[in-house]
């Protein structure tokens, strides 16, 4: 492990303001986000979609890294360019989701465990040499009756752990990714006793398989109620029960959050994190960013709807909302921003 890569690769992620695109959707995610648009489902739209996304001008001034799934960094633009290559000659780091997805956890019904150590360290030595320098996995928390259980938390961190340490061996920077779900009808201080706990039991296992905290970047859900609860707290209440959970949980050696955004609608995503950063500036010891996916993909989606003569208009939308995420990161974000 070579401690001060891993520490260069996320200075440049996050200098000047910027944050993380994740657009390594599965393609089970990307058939159901396409269906849901009329876009064909095929696997040329949906690389014609990611080339949109990677050569959206001007990106780079909001992005510095961007997460790929493992069909779109062996893919090519029409130009016939690799699109990790695309995104390094605009100075946006690739990474890489090495996951294998979520499973239901065999026993315990309604619970899932990501899959995916078989194998990691060989894959990830072959990303590393198709440009990608920091890695994501994502292990799935669900909030319901009488779960999560302590079986569920410890299977996914144990995971988290393992990938991570392979990450830090291959000198990646892994993105260590718990999230607690919004689907469920629970209060936020419901998601805040969950977040905790998880979050206590991901750094003890970290400390245990002897990773450098220096060298990761976390990306946790926020404190929120659940979709379907009918208490929505407001802005400023979610903003100070993630920072309070996040700073009871999260050792101050980590140097980034990069939030998900979770389901949340982008102007909410926005205003969340907005709040975080104003609100809380003097008590973060992290940089407190973003790695958002649909909250600066999906107004791109809509207008693109699969057309070639829309393609312009849906880079501007995303290049828009990427805009307003990094303004979020600085504290600078304001409601008028949504209007373009």
């Amino acid at each position: 492990m070579n401690t001060p890569i891993l520490k260069d690769t996320i200075d440049q992620i996050f200098a000047n303001g910027k944050g993380i695109l994740a657009m390594d959707e599965s393609t089970p995610t990307c058939k159901k986000r396409f269906e849901a648009a009329g876009i064909p489902q095929t696997g040329e739209m949906y690389r014609k979609y990611r080339e949109l996304i990677v050569t959206t001008p001007g990106l780079n001034e909001s992005i510095g890294g961007a997460i790929l799934f493992d069909e779109t960094i062996r893919q090519k633009t029409d130009a016939g360019e690799p699109m990790a290559q695309v995104l390094m000659d605009a100075g946006i780091i690739p990474g890489i989701k090495v996951d294998m997805g979520a499973k239901s956890l065999a026993a315990f019904p309604n619970e899932l465990v990501t899959e995916g150590l078989d194998g990691l360290r060989e894959r990830l030595k072959e990303y590393k040499t198709m440009g990608a320098r920091f890695a994501k996995w994502r292990a799935v928390i669900t909030i319901g009756d009488r779960i999560p259980t302590d079986a569920c938390i410890n299977a996914n961190v144990h995971a988290l752990a393992r990938y991570a340490a392979l990450c830090q061996e291959a000198d990646m920077v892994p993105i260590v990714e718990p999230e607690v779900l919004m689907d469920g009808d629970h209060s936020m201080q419901r998601c805040y006793e969950v977040t905790e706990k998880v979050l206590k039991n991901l750094f003890f296992q970290l400390y245990q398989f002897k990773i450098d905290l220096e060298g990761i970047i976390l990306k946790p859900n926020m404190v929120i109620a659940g979709k379907g609860c009918p208490i929505q707290n407001s802005i400023d209440e979610v903003a100070e029960a993630t920072v309070n959970c996040l700073r009871s949980s999260v050792p101050a050696s980590v140097p980034a959050i990069a939030f998900l955004s979770g389901g949340q609608s982008p102007q909410l995503a926005a205003e969340h994190l907005n709040a975080i950063n104003t609100n809380f500036k003097d008590r973060l010891p992290w940089v407190v960013a973003f790695s958002f996916a649909r909250a600066i993909q999906q107004p791109a989606l809509d207008a693109w709807k699969g057309e070639q003569s829309n393609v312009e208009e849906a880079q501007k939308l995303l290049n828009h909302h990427a805009r307003i995420a990094a303004a979020a990161r600085r504290g600078e974000y304001v409601l008028s921003m949504e209007s373009r």
